[in-house]
C-alpha cells in the first residue's frame, strides 16, 4: 500500500497522467478495502496523508468496519487512532450524513460529529463563480467553439473555476441538446487526475443542489431525474469523459440528498453498464485471481468503449469499467442499507451476484456486512447476502443451518445439537489438537484423533504456508486459511440466524455450563448421573450441594437432541471434548459484534448467582471456601475425574473468551462483575476476583483499563469487608490472604509491566487509587493493604520508592 501511495503521490498534480492515476488508485482502494487489522496511512504519523480524496474518504469506512466488526486488537492502536484520524481528514472537507455515522463505532463517529458541514459554503463558492464559469463554458463548449480555444482557457483561466469546468458543462446541457464534447475531453486529458476527481465531486454537488432549485420552481422530480440521467450518461457513457467509479462514489457520498442514490440506482441499471457487466462475467471465472499466468486481456474497444479504446486520447480510467466497479458496489450497498433501502439494496445483489463472485474478498464481504448490521437485517437480505458466496463455493456451512434461515422456523432458535456441532466443528479444525492421551480411554483419544484433523488445509481456501508471502494480495485466498474459514463461517452462521442475541449466547452458555453431561449422555446414552460427581460423598462439593442440580432439567434437555455419535465424530474422550468445546466457544463468541458479549456478560452472572450454595448463608465460611476452590478448578483438571462444575465451566469459558477478545472491547470485560454485584460472600469474591485475574497480563499495559479493574475490585472487596458491609457473617480479614496478595502482586505487575522482578515498583498513581480505595474498607483490612499508599511513614513501596521519597524526605 506504501508503495503504491508513492506512485499516487508523485502523479496526481501531474498533467494528462491518468491512465496510470486511475490504475494506481484502484489498486489502492482495493488494498485498502482488504486490509481487516488496523493500519497507519503513513508510516510515521506526521503530515497529512498522500492519499487523494476519494482514497482518503474509503480509508475512514475501511476503519470503521474493521473496528466495528472486528475491534482494535492492540493498545498502541487505541493511542494511535485520534491521530491517524486528524491525518487522514486534514486535506479532506467531507463529512458523513446521519444515517451513516450512526452505523460508525462510536470512536470514529465522535471524532468526525464535530466537523462542520461546508456544503453550503461550497455551493456558495459556485454560485459566486457561476456567471464566469458559464461564459467559459459557452466559449470553450459551444458546438462551433474554435479548437484554439483550449489552449487560451488552459493558460488563462484560474484554479478556482476549473474546478467547476464539468459543473458548468452539465448547467450548459440543460439548456442546449448538444455541447463540443471534444473540446472538453482536450481540456480534460490536459487536468491533472485530482483536478478531475474534484470536477466530479464538485458537479455532483452543483447537480443535486440544482434538481432541488428546479423542484422549487415547480418542475417533476422525474423529468428532473431522468434529465439528471441523460446528463451523467453523456458524461460517462456517449463521450466516456469521467470514470464510472469515482462518480457513483461521489453520489453516495451526498446520500443524505433524497435524490442522489436514486441516481446510482438508475446509473447501476443503465444498459450500457449491464452490458459490460455481462461480458465481464463470461469472458473469465471467478477463480481468476488465482492464475499465475498474467490475465488476458479483453479487446480494447471491448474493454473500455470506442472512445477510449485509442491511445492518444490519454482516457481518466484504466483496463475494464466493470471491474473498476468491484470494490465500489459493495460500498453501494452498505449506503443504501443504512438509508433502510433494504430492498433496493436486496434487487441490486440479486443483479449483482454473479458480478461479485469475481470480488477476491467476497467471503470477508458478507462477513463483514453482516456484522456491521447486526440487527438491523430483514431475513430476505441476510438471505440474498449469503447468495453471494455462491452455490459452488466451499464454504463449510453447517448441514441444519439451512433449515433455520429464511424459512417459517427463522424466528425460532436452533436446538442445541445445531450449536454442539456448531462447535464440534471448531473443535476438528480450528481449535490445536491434544496430544496427550485420554486418562479414561486412551485408545479411543489416540486412535481416531488424526481422521478428523485439517486434511483439506492446503487445496482449500489456501493454508497459511511460506509462498503466501510471495503471492501478489489478490492471490491470496479469502479468508486465508482453512482454519480462518472454519471459524468464519461459523460466525456468518451465527450473524445470520434472525433470533435474538440473548437467545443464541443462552443456548451457547447452557451447552457450555452442562458440558460433561451432555457428552456422558450421548456417549453412554445414560442419565447425568455416574460420573459427574454428584453422589461422590464429597459434604463441601458444589455438585453435590446443587450446583449442577439447579440446572438439571435444562441440562437433561440439552442433552437429549445430541446425537449418539457425537463423542466419536471428534476423536477425542469425553472429558478431554468438554475442555476443547468450551474454548472452541470462547473462541466464537470472541469473534461476534459487542451485542453478544452483553449477553454473554449477563448470562454467566445469572448461572452463577442462580447456584442455590453460593446463597446459603448457613453454611460455615470454610465449607464454603473449600466449595469455590473446587468449583474453580480449572476444567481441563476437573474433566480429568469427571467433577466439573457449572460455575467451573462458565469460568473457563470467560477465560477462553477474554483471551481472545481484542484490547478494545475488553473495556467491557467489567460487566459481568456488576452483574455479579453486591457480592455478599467470601466465596463470591473469590470469584469474582477469578473471573478477572487472567486479564492482568494484558491490562497491564493499558493503564486506564487496569486502573478501572483495580477500581472494580476494591469495590467489589468492600461489597464483603467495607466499613459499612451488610454481609453476613462478620468474616475476619485472616480469611482473604491470598486475595491481599493477589492485589499487591496486580500493582507490582502493572509496575513493572510484565512479571513481577526483586526491581520492581509501583506506579505512584496507582498507589495514589489504592490509597483513596483503602477508605472503602474495615481498618483490619486497610492494616494488611497498608503498603499500598502514598505515605512513606506506612508504605514500604512509598519509603522506597525514588518520586515519593523525594516528596516526603525523612
Amino acid at each position: 500500500m506504501y508503495d503504491v501511495t508513492k506512485i499516487i503521490s508523485m502523479i496526481k498534480g501531474k498533467r494528462g497522467e491518468h491512465r496510470l492515476f486511475r490504475l494506481a488508485e484502484n489498486l489502492c482502494m482495493n488494498l485498502i478495502l482488504s486490509l481487516r487489522d488496523f493500519f497507519l496511512v503513513k508510516k510515521e504519523l506526521k503530515g497529512p496523508t498522500e492519499f487523494t480524496e476519494t482514497l482518503n474518504r474509503i480509508t475512514i469506512i475501511s476503519l470503521a468496519i474493521t473496528i466495528k466488526t472486528r475491534g482494535i486488537a492492540e493498545v498502541e492502536h487505541m493511542v494511535y487512532l485520534q491521530p491517524l484520524l486528524e491525518q487522514i481528514m486534514a486535506t479532506s472537507q467531507h463529512t458523513w450524513s446521519e444515517k451513516t455515522l450512526r452505523y460508525f463505532p462510536p470512536l470514529i463517529r465522535d471524532f468526525l460529529t464535530v466537523r462542520a458541514d461546508k456544503r453550503g459554503q461550497a455551493i456558495q463558492a459556485w454560485q459566486q463563480a457561476e456567471t464566469t464559469v458559464i461564459n467559459q463554458c459557452n466559449q470553450l463548449l459551444s458546438p462551433s467553439a474554435e479548437p484554439n480555444y483550449v489552449m487560451t482557457y488552459l493558460s488563462h483561466s484560474f484554479p478556482q473555476h476549473r474546478r467547476y469546468l464539468c459543473a458548468g458543462a452539465w448547467m450548459l446541457m440543460n439548456g442546449h441538446p448538444e455541447i463540443n464534447s471534444a473540446n472538453l475531453a482536450r481540456v480534460l486529458r490536459e487536468f491533472s487526475p485530482e483536478e478531475v476527481t474534484a470536477n466530479i465531486y464538485t458537479m455532483v454537488d452543483v447537480l443535486l443542489h440544482h434538481i432541488q432549485l428546479e423542484l422549487q420552481r415547480g418542475h417533476l422530480v422525474q423529468d428532473l431525474l431522468s434529465k439528471a440521467i441523460t446528463n451523467l450518461a453523456f458524461f460517462v457513457w456517449t463521450h466516456e469523459l469521467v470514470p464510472l467509479d469515482i462518480v457513483l462514489l461521489a453520489l453516495i457520498d451526498r446520500d443524505d440528498d433524497p435524490y442522489a442514490l436514486r441516481l446510482v440506482i438508475s446509473l447501476l441499471e443503465r444498459p450500457e453498464l449491464q452490458h459490460r457487466i455481462k461480458a465481464f462475467c463470461s469472458s473469465r471465472s471467478p477463480e481468476h485471481w488465482l492464475k499465475n499466468q498474467p490475465p488476458k486481456r479483453a479487446e480494447l474497444q471491448k474493454a473500455l468503449g470506442n472512445h477510449l479504446s485509442w491511445k492518444d486520447r490519454y482516457p481518466p480510467f484504466f483496463d475494464d469499467i466493470a471491474a473498476r466497479l468491484l470494490p465500489v458496489i459493495p460500498l453501494i450497498i452498505y449506503r443504501l442499507i443504512e438509508n433502510d433501502a433494504t430492498d433496493i439494496a436486496d434487487r441490486v445483489l440479486a443483479f449483482y451476484s454473479t458480478f461479485l463472485a469475481f470480488h477476491p474478498l467476497r467471503f470477508t464481504f458478507v462477513r463483514d456486512i453482516l456484522a456491521y448490521f447486526y440487527g438491523h437485517l430483514p431475513s430476505k437480505l441476510i438471505v440474498r447476502i449469503l447468495n453471494v458466496l455462491g452455490v459452488s463455493t466451499k464454504t463449510p456451512f453447517s448441514e441444519s443451518f439451512a433449515q433455520y434461515l429464511g424459512s417459517s422456523n427463522s424466528s425460532i432458535c436452533p436446538p442445541p445439537e445445531y450449536f454442539a456441532n456448531l462447535l464440534l466443528g471448531l473443535v476438528n479444525n480450528v481449535i490445536p489438537p491434544l496430544s496427550s492421551k485420554s486418562k479414561s480411554n486412551p485408545a479411543d483419544a489416540s486412535g481416531r484423533r488424526t481422521n478428523f484433523s485439517k486434511p483439506h488445509a492446503s487445496t482449500q481456501a489456501g493454508g497459511n504456508s511460506n509462498a503466501d508471502a510471495q503471492r501478489a494480495f489478490y492471490q491470496n485466498q479469502d479468508p486465508g486459511s482453512y482454519t480462518q474459514l472454519v471459524l468464519e463461517t461459523a460466525a456468518i452462521e451465527i450473524l445470520s440466524l434472525s433470533v435474538p442475541a440473548s437467545q443464541i449466547v443462552s443456548s451457547l452458555v447452557q451447552l457450555i455450563a452442562h458440558v460433561q453431561a451432555m457428552l456422558i449422555q450421548s456417549n453412554t446414552g445414560q442419565g447425568m448421573s455416574g460420573g459427574l460427581g454428584q453422589n461422590s460423598g464429597l459434604p463441601t462439593s458444589p455438585s453435590g450441594a446443587g450446583a449442577e442440580s439447579a440446572g438439571a432439567s435444562r441440562g437433561n434437555t440439552s442433552a437429549s437432541g445430541i446425537s449418539a455419535n457425537f463423542v466419536s465424530r471428534s476423536g477425542y474422550s469425553c472429558q478431554q471434548l468438554s475442555v476443547l468445546m468450551i474454548q472452541a466457544c470462547g473462541f466464537l463468541l470472541a469473534q461476534l459484534p459487542p451485542e453478544f458479549h452483553m449477553q454473554l456478560y449477563s448470562e454467566a452472572a445469572r448461572i452463577i448467582k442462580d447456584c442455590r450454595w453460593l446463597s446459603d448463608s448457613s453454611r460455615p465460611v470454610k465449607e464454603l471456601n473449600s466449595a469455590v476452590g473446587y468449583a474453580l478448578l480449572d476444567p481441563t483438571w476437573a474433566s480429568q475425574d469427571s467433577t466439573s462444575t457449572a460455575i467451573g465451566n462458565i469460568v473457563a469459558l470467560l477465560h477462553s473468551f477474554f483471551s481472545n477478545l481484542p484490547q478494545e472491547w475488553l473495556e467491557s470485560s467489567h460487566t459481568v462483575i456488576k452483574h455479579l454485584r453486591p457480592v455478599t460472600s467470601v466465596a463470591m469474591l473469590r470469584i469474582a476476583f477469578r473471573i478477572l485475574g487472567p486479564l492482568l497480563p494484558r491490562l497491564a499495559f493499558a493503564r486506564p483499563l487496569f486502573m478501572k479493574t483495580l477500581a472494580l475490585l476494591f469495590n467489589v472487596l468492600g461489597d464483603v469487608f467495607g466499613k459499612n458491609s451488610q454481609a453476613s457473617p462478620h468474616v475476619p480479614a485472616s480469611e482473604i490472604g491470598d486475595i491481599i496478595d493477589f492485589v499487591h502482586h496486580a500493582v507490582m505487575y502493572e509496575g513493572q509491566g510484565g512479571p513481577v522482578q526483586s526491581t520492581s515498583k509501583p506506579k505512584v498513581e496507582i498507589l495514589t487509587l489504592c490509597g483513596k480505595l483503602l477508605d472503602l474498607l474495615r481498618p483490619d483490612v486497610q492494616h494488611l493493604l497498608s503498603h499500598l499508599k502514598t505515605d512513606p511513614t506506612s508504605s514500604i513501596y512509598a519509603a522506597t520508592h525514588p518520586k515519593l521519597a523525594q516528596q516526603h524526605p525523612s
